[in-house]
């Protein structure tokens, strides 16, 4: 069956539609945005659960020493490949960010943790509405085999500052696998390099006043290799994230009522 319909609709030059099920057909892109170093064991299995429908996959290379890119493309030979230059999994996110086409974004690890089939859910909350789908393993229907209590504790903490001082409502936080509207990119001005990447995007979305939808997401160990992620280190990283944006924001607030108190003193309108 062809992945492609073209609804008919007399008189109108219609639009390619990508069937996703029996259900539901989309017509925007959708680009599937893959960081990975020395991850040739595992994208086998990441590849094999991505749906056919997608538009484009973007691995960016971190540099690795094995045959990541023999590998991918090998698994997909339209595969787009992208060498990252600097380091760090924010650097490598927002290179394939940058490199990627389509108008729908899907965030997707490389350590075969995410189930590709979980993307029809994000993607259908995305043409539902939303600005912004945000992966949670601890939304109703989520869940995950990977984290120790000590990484659960420090996300439940650090989920519940963002909530307090943002206003969110978020049941996870420092989770990779999101989707959103290549729009967000605008609103969102990502600048940082490491893994509280996730985070900063959290916090931004909210603050850009985007409709962000959780999606209950179930997280797999590791298939091979050793993660680096640190989570003391990390942690910390995130918190630091956390307390810079606070900052930004009261500044933001304190600047927007200095110059409202200036008009009013000179007698001009708001």
């Amino acid at each position: 069956m062809s992945s492609s319909v073209r609804p008919a609709i007399p008189g109108k030059d219609a639009l390619p539609y990508r069937l996703i099920s029996t259900h539901l057909a989309i017509a925007p892109p959708v680009s599937v945005v893959i960081p990975a170093m020395n991850e040739a064991e595992n994208l086998p299995y990441v590849f094999k659960t991505l749906p056919d429908w997608i538009h484009e996959v973007v691995l960016v290379d971190g540099n690795s020493t094995d045959d990541t890119v023999r590998v991918a493309r090998e698994l997909r030979p339209d595969v787009k490949v992208v060498k990252q230059r600097g380091t760090g999994k924010g650097d490598a996110l927002i290179t394939g960010f940058a490199a990627s086409t389509g108008d729908i974004i899907v965030m997707v690890d490389a350590d075969g943790s995410a189930d590709g089939e979980e993307i029809v859910s994000y993607v259908s909350a995305l043409v539902s509405g939303a600005d912004f789908a945000k992966g949670s393993r601890f939304a109703n229907g989520g869940g995950t085999d990977d984290m120790t209590p000590i990484r659960k504790l420090g996300n439940h903490v650090l989920c519940a500052v963002v909530n307090a001082k943002f206003g969110a409502r978020y049941t996870d936080l420092c989770y990779g696998y999101n989707a959103f509207w290549r729009h967000c990119l605008d609103q969102i001005d990502l600048d940082c390099t490491g893994f509280e990447v996730e985070t900063l995007m959290n916090i931004r979305v909210v603050k850009a006043g985007l409709k962000v939808q959780e999606i209950p997401s179930h997280e797999y160990l590791r298939i091979h290799g050793t993660s680096n992620l640190r989570a003391v280190r990390d942690g910390l990283r995130v918190l630091r994230v956390i307390l810079k944006e606070r900052s930004s924001r009261r500044a933001l607030r304190l600047r927007t009522r200095t110059a409202a108190e200036l008009r009013a003193g000179r007698g001009v309108a708001p």
